[in-house]
């Protein structure tokens, strides 16, 4: 059974891919009623994803790429809060921390403003403009080519500055789960992920348990390379154990509301 955030992610994903889609097709394509398309779109364009027209729904008139963001910082809210906060057992006053471009990573910005003074390094937009002419922060953004779907800075420019810091700690996501080994989507994501790895002593991999168990193209890393994997409640006793006995340094937390 796929839970209602899923099929959410499923619908905005096919509406971003083809910019606009009748509701018609939108039923035959997913084989559910019209009343959960119905109910489904209204929430999307609540979260100011997609646009619902007469018979059929489109993104955002401020574009695809923002539109494709903006969904990715509304899924499973609680989740990403929830791991954020226990995200900040990781982070010393005083210390470099790299964030990724991920809405998870994100999450963790604002919350980072209660353990400064801190250097911070990061290539999401996001978070450039919640952290940037903050007493006691020192800000790094890192360049290279602008990508409007992360809302981020990939490429080799940015894989180069990375290549030149340090941090004490990096805290990232990935977009999927299999076995114990972290994908990505995008190749050029997985390039810029891999050269902050690289860059900090020690890593620490937010990913909420819906992310176990799917698929996307790119080995980012195994599991065990990280130095913590805190994933949410969901994630079956069986396969925690497993993964623990694989060597993963997995912490299991429970979801509070934000």
């Amino acid at each position: 059974m796929i839970k209602a955030d899923e099929r959410r992610e499923e619908i905005a994903d096919y509406v971003i891919k083809l910019g606009q889609v009748r509701i018609d097709d939108l039923v035959e394509h997913f084989g559910v009623s019209r009343m959960t398309i119905h109910r489904h779109i209204d929430r999307l364009a609540q979260q100011g994803v997609l646009r619902k027209l007469h018979g059929a729904v489109t993104v955002q008139p401020s574009g695809l790429y923002e539109s494709a963001f903006r969904y990715r910082v509304t899924v499973n809210r609680a989740e990403k809060d929830t791991l954020a906060r226990a995200a900040l057992d990781y982070v010393e006053a005083g210390q470099v921390v790299m964030l990724d471009d991920s809405s998870t990573a994100n999450a963790v910005a604002t919350l980072l403003l209660d353990v400064k003074p801190l250097t911070v390094i990061t290539n999401s937009v996001a978070t450039a403009s919640l952290l940037t002419n903050v007493d006691d922060i020192d800000f790094i953004c890192l360049g290279g080519k602008y990508h409007g779907t992360y809302n981020a800075y990939i490429g080799i420019v940015c894989e180069n500055a990375v290549a030149q810091l340090r941090a004490n700690v990096l805290i990232c996501s990935a977009s999927a789960i299999t076995g114990r080994t972290a994908f990505i989507q995008d190749p050029n994501v997985v390039r810029v992920k891999q050269a902050m790895m690289a860059a900090s002593v020690k890593r620490i991999l937010l990913v909420d348990h819906a992310k176990f168990d799917r698929i996307a193209l790119h080995v980012f890393d195994d599991l065990t390379s990280f130095d913590a994997v805190l994933t949410t409640g969901g994630l079956g006793d069986a396969q925690a154990q497993s993964l623990e006995r694989a060597g993963v340094k997995l912490c299991v937390i429970e979801t509070k509301a934000s």
